[in-house]
C-alpha cells in the first residue's frame, strides 16, 4: 500500500447488501403485486350484521328532553377556577349535541315519539 492510498477514504459499493448487486430497485418484480395495501375481502352485510328478523321487538319509545343540560346543570358551576363562564358554555355546546346525536339515533332506529 501506498502513503496516498492508505489516506484516501474508500469507497463501498451501494449494492454490497442486495442480492446479485442489481441496481434497479424493482428488479424481478415486473410480474408481482405493486407494494402498498392488499384489497379488504369483501364481507356479506347480512352475515356481519345478522339476521334482522331475529332481533327482540322493542316496545319502548324515546321522548325528548326540553332541556340537555338539566340535570348537569343541577350539579353546579365546572370547578375550573377561573374558567367556569367559559367551560360551561363548552359543556353545554357538548351537552347539547350528545342530546341531538342521541336523538338522530332514536330516529333512525324508530324509537322517537316525535311523529
Amino acid at each position: 500500500m501506498t502513503e496516498d492510498s492508505a489516506k484516501a477514504p474508500r469507497k463501498r459499493s451501494r449494492s454490497r447488501n442486495r442480492k446479485g448487486g442489481s441496481s434497479n430497485l424493482n428488479a424481478g418484480r415486473q410480474n408481482s403485486q405493486p407494494r402498498g395495501r392488499k384489497a379488504a375481502p369483501k364481507i356479506n352485510p347480512t352475515e356481519f350484521w345478522g339476521d334482522p328478523e331475529a332481533l327482540p321487538f322493542v316496545d319502548e319509545t324515546v321522548e325528548h328532553s326540553g332541556d340537555a343540560r338539566a340535570l348537569l346543570e343541577s350539579l353546579g358551576r365546572p370547578p375550573v377556577p377561573g374558567q367556569e363562564t367559559a367551560a360551561q358554555r363548552w359543556f353545554t355546546l357538548v351537552y347539547e349535541r350528545a342530546a341531538f346525536l342521541a336523538g338522530a339515533l332514536a330516529a333512525a332506529g324508530e324509537l322517537d315519539r316525535s311523529e
